[in-house]
C-alpha cells in the first residue's frame, strides 16, 4: 500500500470544522430494546448518532428514554427532524433541540409524502436556509437529485445527503451514476442517507466515492443488530478502501490474466 493510499483511508470525515473517526452514521429507531441499540451502535464504530427531536422523550433522567443510554461524551449527538412535514415544523424542532442542550448541528428532514416518505425538496431548501442563518450546521436529507443537492449547498449546509433508495426499503443505491455525480460536483461533504440494507449496499455505497453513510433499519431490523453491525462498520471501510484504491476497468469481452509473450510452444 502506498503512503498516499494509507494517508487517504486515515483521513477523517469533517464535516462543519469537526472531525469524525468513522464514515457510518448510525440511528435510533426501531431497536427491540435500548440495551441491545446501544450494543449495537458501539459494534458499528460510529461517532454520529442520530436522535429524532420529534418521536424522543428529551428528558435524559428516564430510564426508559433513549438518550438515558446515549452517553455524549461517548457519542456525538445529532438530532433530526425525523416526523416533519413542513418547513415550519422542521424549524421549530429544531431550535426545540438547541434548547434541549444539542450542538449546532442538525440533520434537516422534511417529508412530502408519507407512502414513500421522499423529501419535501423546497420545503427542505426553505428551512435549510432559515436554519443555516441562525446558525445551525445542516446536514441535509434530500432525493438524489444534483440540482437539489446544488441548492442545498447554497442554502448553506454543512452537508448534503441524498437517499440511496427510499427510507426502510433496503433497496440499495438505485441511482449510482446520480450519486456519483453529486458527490463529483458538491465542495461538502456527500453522505449517503436511507435505503441501504445489508453490508454490500454500504460497500456499493462507498464505492461511489461518497464521504460516508447514515443507516438505521439496516441494523435495528436484522436479526441480529450487533453482527449486522459489525459487518457494516466493516463494509464501509471496504469500499471506501476500494474507492480510493481505484478498480479495473469493466470489459465486455475476457481478458487473460496470464500473458501470453513467452508462453512455451
Amino acid at each position: 500500500m502506498t503512503e498516499k493510499l494509507r494517508e487517504s483511508i486515515d483521513r477523517p470525515l469533517v464535516v462543519g470544522g469537526r472531525e469524525f473517526r468513522s464514515r457510518l452514521i448510525v440511528g435510533t429507531g426501531k431497536y427491540a430494546s435500548n440495551e441491545i441499540m446501544v450494543e449495537a451502535i458501539r459494534a458499528s464504530g460510529a461517532d454520529v448518532v442520530t436522535v429524532a427531536v420529534r418521536r424522543v422523550d428529551l428528558d435524559r433522567t428516564k430510564e426508559e428514554a433513549i438518550l438515558h443510554h446515549l452517553d455524549p461524551t461517548e457519542f456525538f449527538l445529532l438530532p433530526n427532524t425525523a416526523g416533519c412535514y413542513t418547513a415550519e415544523d422542521a424549524i421549530r424542532y429544531a431550535r426545540l433541540a438547541r434548547a434541549a442542550g444539542f450542538s449546532d448541528f442538525l440533520k434537516l428532514e422534511v417529508i412530502g409524502d408519507q407512502t414513500t416518505l421522499l423529501p419535501d425538496v423546497a420545503a427542505t431548501i426553505e428551512a435549510a436556509q432559515v436554519l443555516a442563518a441562525e446558525g445551525f450546521k445542516i446536514m441535509a436529507y434530500t432525493n438524489d437529485d444534483l440540482v437539489t443537492a446544488l441548492r442545498l449547498e447554497d442554502a448553506g449546509c454543512v452537508a448534503v445527503m441524498p437517499l440511496a433508495s427510499p427510507i426502510g426499503s433496503g433497496l440499495g443505491v438505485v441511482n449510482p451514476y446520480f450519486i456519483r455525480e453529486i458527490k463529483r460536483r458538491l465542495d461538502v461533504p456527500v453522505i449517503v442517507d436511507a435505503g441501504v440494507g445489508t453490508a454490500s449496499d454500504a460497500c456499493l455505497t462507498m464505492e461511489q466515492g461518497v464521504d460516508g453513510v447514515l443507516m438505521n433499519t439496516a441494523l435495528a431490523a436484522a436479526d441480529d443488530p450487533v453482527a449486522m453491525s459489525t459487518a457494516m462498520k466493516w463494509a464501509v471501510h471496504a469500499g471506501r478502501l476500494a474507492f480510493l484504491a481505484g478498480r479495473m476497468p469493466a470489459r465486455e469481452i475476457a481478458v487473460p490474466s496470464s500473458p501470453s509473450k513467452g508462453m512455451l510452444d
